[in-house]
């Protein structure tokens, strides 16, 4: 274990570690298209498809080894963990970057999901350093790093592959996480304290055995699936973003990558400055149901644009539905116990590992029956629609279990979030 201990920089640590890590995921999606063009061969609506199994090999691996990860992280500690973690990135870059056929952009990603752990270890360690009552603000800031990263890689990304190629961007990007890894190395202390730490568990740590865990928690149970509702209609974008506005709108990198940049500014607006203003205000529970009823809408709204101006508008009022993530991770952090962070972390990887192993492949198929040729409606947006109606379904599930929230007044009330569980509970 690291000497170091965490003070009052450690949330600097962590956010930058995530900005970092989320500005080398970024750079690659504007030219994910064209470099499987380049080597398949095939056209926009086809190349989806491929881009999906990528996506799905990705996140195969996830849902296997996410709840291994959060088992090890609660074992072992956090920084190990983001460390193998970013070095499973730098490694998968590398390979991506030289990649002369497809079959070994899918060994990349085979290799990322492997060790793609940082961000359920990010939210871990968030947990160790933060008071109950203020980590819906602390998971909106990293949220924020999320949209930093997203604001800057794709924008990075489009540049790189208008100017350099398709392959530019994965060189950056193997760049970015060997620097993150020496940053870690050097600065990232470790949060994890001896007496929260608990025996490694096999049987705990695999994706069945995690949720079954969450079965002590009815209001954690219930949201997690809701949650995997929500995730699956979320992976309509990083499934078909690319290859619908190719479609649709005729973009190419540079203006694949400036709407990204857009989502991305947009949402560390809302997560890192509105979220601690309007969580608190409103409630976690008001907070969550607000947000979904904008995702609902924004996708919606998404699937029947009818120009590339639109999406910019849409851009701008979906993000607002960014303040209920960290809502909803603060209602279950406060449920479980210290020693159990990782464990529920892993679990939600897994869940939305899941969900990226069914979405893409769900919403790429759709994307492209519905823009053939021969199709009887053409309607490229009918993806979006799904979305929708999945969100709205979470929306229903996830008030259900609102009763189910052991804290006072529902959780609505954050001056009493400290009285939601014992300070001493475990999970042993």
């Amino acid at each position: 274990m690291s000497a170091r201990q965490p003070g009052k920089h450690a949330i600097i640590f962590i956010f930058v570690t995530v900005l970092i890590d989320m500005i080398g995921f970024g750079l690659i999606i504007p030219v994910m298209p064209e470099l499987i063009e380049e080597l398949t061969g095939l056209q926009a609506d086809d190349a989806a498809i491929l881009g999906a199994w990528l996506m799905v090999s990705y996140a195969g691996m996830q849902f296997v080894f996410a709840p291994i990860v959060g088992g090890l992280s609660d074992r072992f500690g956090r920084k190990p963990v983001l460390l193998a973690a970013l070095t499973g990135f730098t490694i998968d870059y590398i390979i991506m970057g030289f990649a002369p056929e497809f079959w070994l952009l899918l060994v990349g990603r085979i290799l990322a999901g492997l060790f793609g752990a940082s961000y359920s270890t990010a939210n871990a360690f968030v947990a160790d350093i933060t008071p109950i009552e203020k980590r819906a603000a602390r998971f909106g800031l990293i949220g924020a790093a999320f949209g930093v990263g997203f604001t800057l890689g794709p924008a990075i990304g489009g540049f790189l592959g208008d100017n350099f190629g398709p392959r530019a961007p994965f060189f950056a990007a193997a760049i970015l996480a060997g620097a993150n890894l020496v940053y870690g190395l050097i600065v990232l202390p470790e949060t994890l304290k001896p007496e929260n730490r608990r025996k490694f568990d096999i049987r705990r740590a695999n994706p069945l055995g995690s949720l079954m865990q969450m079965r002590k928690y009815p209001a954690v149970l219930v949201l997690m699936f809701a949650i995997f509702l929500m995730l699956l209609g979320h992976s309509v974008y990083p499934a078909i973003w690319s290859y619908y506005t190719d479609f649709k709108f005729g973009w190419g990198p540079r203006e694949i990558g400036l709407s990204l940049m857009a989502v991305g500014f947009s949402s560390a607006l809302v997560q890192g400055g509105l979220t601690r203003i309007l969580v608190p205000k409103l409630g976690e529970w008001r907070a969550i149901t607000l947000s979904l009823i904008l995702a609902v809408a924004a996708y919606a709204l998404y699937g029947l644009a009818t120009a590339g101006w639109m999406v910019y508008a849409i851009i701008m009022f979906a993000a607002l539905g960014g303040i209920g993530q960290p809502a909803l991770q603060g209602v279950m952090s406060r449920i479980v116990p210290p020693n159990a962070q990782g464990e529920l972390q892993g679990a939600m990887t897994s869940l939305q590992s899941l969900s990226m192993i069914i979405g893409p492949l769900v919403m790429s198929r759709i994307f492209s029956h519905f823009s053939e040729e021969e199709a009887a409606v053409t309607f490229p947006g009918a993806p979006f629609i799904l979305a929708s109606g999945l969100t709205l379904l979470a929306l229903v599930i996830g008030l259900s279990a609102r009763r189910h929230d052991p804290g006072p007044a529902a959780g609505d009330d954050p001056t009493h979030a400290m009285s939601a569980r014992p300070a001493t509970a475990r999970a042993d």
